[in-house]
């Protein structure tokens, strides 16, 4: 999106907070485009949910994909360069929440 961010996050042990990779993340990016710009680049403060089963992750996927079209930015969730997964396609996503959750 042209003006926010949206990420799904997974922790992967008990410990995981999400605090610090966003902090991190922020300082990262934040910093070079400051210096690209001369102007802030993130908001102090966000907003974030946790999410406890697969079909809440399902249902956060599909929104986040879908995003982009509820924007008027593209007809199609496969259309939008700036949305994806480390671990899946974004066909593979769409697929996902399409079939609903496995079981």
């Amino acid at each position: 999106m042209p003006d926010h961010v949206h990420l799904l996050i997974e922790g992967l042990t008990g410990s995981s907070s999400a605090l610090p990779f966003i902090s991190a993340a922020k300082q990262a990016t934040g910093y070079w485009f400051k210096k690209l710009r001369n102007e802030p680049l993130w908001q102090r403060s966000g907003w974030d949910r946790i999410v406890r089963s697969d079909q809440q992750t399902i249902e956060v996927v599909r929104y986040l994909l879908m995003n982009p079209v509820r924007a008027g930015l593209v007809d199609s969730p496969l259309e939008y360069p700036f949305s994806g997964s480390e671990v899946f396609s974004r066909e593979q996503l769409l697929t996902a929440f399409d079939r609903g959750p496995a079981g």
